[in-house]
């Protein structure tokens, strides 16, 4: 089968040598069947040669088709067909557990429900908004930009409202970063940021931490690879629950002076840290995109996130959307910002803030007491050290406890495993005895 496949072969049957040409044309071959799953392609230089352009418009197309799981291999090892269809899916996010009855299940930091504000009031005033069932794609309901403004940590040029805090990382990263750029990241960081960050295709930077934020000299070394963006979570890191001190948000900035990067600035957890709103917005407002969603705080199915910029940025974002939904639900804005004024529901999410502490230092508390220290922090999860995560997750499932290998959260080796403990009422201990002998293979 595979002597078959030749590259004069090739270059006779695909007509578009683009590099968007031959990976379109290639996949449609695939799908054909002509290029059967388990075929193993030319080498790069004969096709190259055959066609007649660069072995990199080659290579580019390959590492198209690859990013799109496709073909697979690389190198010296040979190239094959490896699907027919490619069906786009966030693979952290995908990977993620099913787990039945009688499963703990710590593999999600998600919200506590009992801890949400109610939203029959707020959808009742909701209903009320000005333009409600418009097609005028308005970029935010004047009263949820006022809401959101009156705790903005900087005075930005414009905002957007959009459905959730991840839709607005993806649609600016979308509009504003092209595929093969370099991005600078936290390490560890958010898989869903990780997820999105893979399917645009872009080099993916990793920036290490520690319990101050960003570490300066990473990122120094980061900003020599020509960053097209950094992207951070300045007021409460969503997978270790640190906070970015005010004395290095200074550095970081000092860093990215010498930069022309985008910064998009992730605020995925809002009121759930006590920590006052933080944003380099104030130093860069033409650059800065700052980003705050209020799935965790008021409701997930609000799915409401508001994100600020320069008017241009906003602008350029707005024109991507425009290709799907061209506005948030005005009814969700409306009952978003009713939320935002209204004191008791301040009340609740000041409540929930503090039931969510205690529920995170009671577990660091049991794992303290059995010689695995977690740094202090806040948020929704625990970032425990761990020996082997292939050992940990195999120990804590048989002991019908699930949680997340720290390998979600970075494309960098880890030893850690991250605990949800939103939803941990009790059981403590007899969690932090399972992760006690996760820790020991």
């Amino acid at each position: 089968m595979n002597s078959s496949i030749s590259a004069d072969w090739l270059a006779r049957t695909i007509v578009d040598r683009s590099i968007r040409g031959i990976a379109l044309e290639t996949s449609a071959l695939i799908r054909a069947g002509a290029l059967p799953v388990g075929a193993r392609l030319p080498a790069i230089r004969d096709i190259a040669y055959e066609m007649k352009v660069s072995p990199a418009t080659i290579s580019e197309a390959w590492s198209e088709l690859r990013r799109q799981k496709i073909i697979r291999g690389r190198g010296r090892n040979g190239t094959w067909v490896s699907g027919d269809r490619f069906i786009a899916q966030p693979e952290r996010l995908a990977s993620s557990g099913d787990y039945g009855a009688g499963v703990l299940n710590l593999s999600l930091a998600i919200p506590d429900t009992a801890l949400l504000p109610p939203l029959a009031q707020a959808l009742a005033h909701g209903a009320t908004v000005d333009k409600l069932n418009s097609y005028e794609r308005s970029r935010v309901v004047p009263e949820l930009r006022e809401a959101a403004e009156a705790r903005w940590p900087y005075r930005p040029e414009a905002f957007l409202a959009t459905n959730g805090g991840y839709n607005a990382v993806y649609n600016t990263l979308r509009a504003l970063v092209t595929p093969g750029s370099a991005v600078a990241i936290e390490h560890p960081t958010a898989m869903r940021l990780l997820d999105i960050l893979e399917d645009l295709g872009v080099r993916i930077v990793p920036v290490a931490c520690d319990e101050h934020g960003p570490l300066p000299a990473s990122l120094r070394a980061a900003a020599q690879e020509r960053l097209a963006a950094f992207v951070f979570q300045p007021r409460l890191h969503s997978v270790t629950g640190q906070t970015v001190s005010a004395e290095r948000l200074a550095l970081i900035g000092d860093i990215l002076a010498e930069s022309d990067a985008l910064i998009i600035e992730d605020d995925g957890v809002a009121d759930i840290s006590g920590a006052p709103p933080a944003s380099l917005g104030v130093r860069f407002p033409e650059r800065t995109i700052h980003i705050v969603s209020y799935s965790k705080t008021l409701g997930p199915d609000l799915r409401l996130a508001v994100l600020s910029s320069s008017a241009a940025i906003v602008e350029q974002v707005q024109s991507y959307r425009a290709f799907s939904a061209g506005w948030t639900s005005r009814l969700l804005q409306g009952a978003t910002s009713w939320l935002l004024r209204d004191e008791a529901s301040r009340d609740i999410v000041a409540k929930a803030r503090t039931v969510y502490q205690q529920r995170r230092d009671s577990l660091a508390a049991a794992l303290a007491a059995r010689g695995i220290h977690t740094a202090p922090g806040s948020g929704l999860c625990l970032w425990v050290p761990i020996i082997s995560e292939p050992f940990a997750m195999v120990t804590l499932a048989a002991r019908n406890i699930a949680v997340n290998p720290g390998s979600k959260f970075s494309v960098l080796p880890s030893a850690h495993i991250r605990v949800a403990t939103a939803t941990l009422t009790d059981r403590y201990e007899e969690v932090a005895d399972a992760i006690a002998l996760a820790r020991s293979p």
